[in-house]
């Protein structure tokens, strides 16, 4: 199972890999929309990573989250699923060339670090909090990747839609607002499990941990987002560069505190 799981994370990174080569073509020859090639290969790449994480899970015992190379390759998933589903809604074709590479960077960098199954140190033997946990934390970053994405091309776009081959301003911000309406309240829910956890394994429920007060500065970024937005009535430039903070807040949170920041989340590092 172990070396299945392997080969499919391989066949994931190849097949997304054609899946955004797809993309680049459809957006250097300035066509609107999703191809059938496109569409094809981003589910094949789905079904792909769902198959290695799936097989992971079984020849591990636990849900595919203990380290930071099962943590990429769910991330990964997260994303690639979000994408895919709001592509086939919005027909969003052209931001799987901002998308799809962070996927493949995800699935490159996890290639990188060692896939030898550990036993879980004490503090993630709780199986039905490790998988709810994390799985919050999979889901919201994965539409809040989709988010980004369509920021940086509304940005791109402008209110005079200046590229017919790009989707329209209107769409995109109606794609980045309700991406992060899905992952908001995952996230907020992860930061309370979090917390409920975090007095179970440690006997607290905060102990302002740098991930604890990344991920809280995170969620409060996004806060800021839907409260300017719906109360303030943000649009555009404004909203979408909060997005895109946003974002370098969620990649802070995920390699930086796992990887260089030395605290109680440290055990997830590699």
């Amino acid at each position: 199972m172990e070396k299945l799981s392997f080969y499919l994370f391989w066949a994931a990174l190849i097949t997304l890999g054609f899946a955004l080569l797809f993309h680049l073509v459809t957006l250097v020859r300035r066509h609107r929309g999703t191809s059938t090639l496109n569409g094809m290969f981003t589910w094949l790449g789905v079904v792909f990573l769902a198959g290695a994480l799936v097989t992971r899970w079984f020849a591990t015992g636990h849900a595919p989250y203990s380290n930071m190379y099962e943590y990429s390759m769910s991330f990964a998933l997260g994303t690639t699923v979000a994408y895919a589903v709001m592509d086939r809604k919005y027909s969003l074709g052209n931001l799987g060339a901002i998308v799809l590479p962070v996927v493949i960077a995800l699935i490159a960098y996890a290639m990188t670090l060692s896939s030898a199954i550990e036993p879980l140190v004490p503090a993630l033997q709780n199986q039905e909090l490790l998988t709810i946990h994390v799985a919050m934390a999979v889901i919201s970053y994965g539409v809040f990747t989709v988010a980004f994405g369509a920021a940086v091309l509304q940005l791109t776009q402008g209110p005079q839609n200046r590229f017919a081959f790009l989707p329209t301003w209107e769409t995109l911000d109606e794609v980045s607002f309700r991406a992060v309406v899905v992952g908001f309240p995952f996230f907020a829910l992860l930061l309370i499990l979090g917390a409920y956890w975090g007095n179970i394994a440690w006997g607290r429920y905060w102990a302002w941990d740098p991930k604890e007060t990344s991920a809280l500065v995170t969620w409060l970024i996004y806060a800021a987002y839907l409260h300017t937005r719906n109360l303030a009535g943000w649009r555009g430039s404004r909203s979408a560069i909060l997005l895109i903070v946003g974002f370098a807040a969620v990649l802070f949170t995920y390699f930086a505190i796992n990887l260089w920041i030395v605290g109680l989340h440290s055990y997830a590092g590699v």
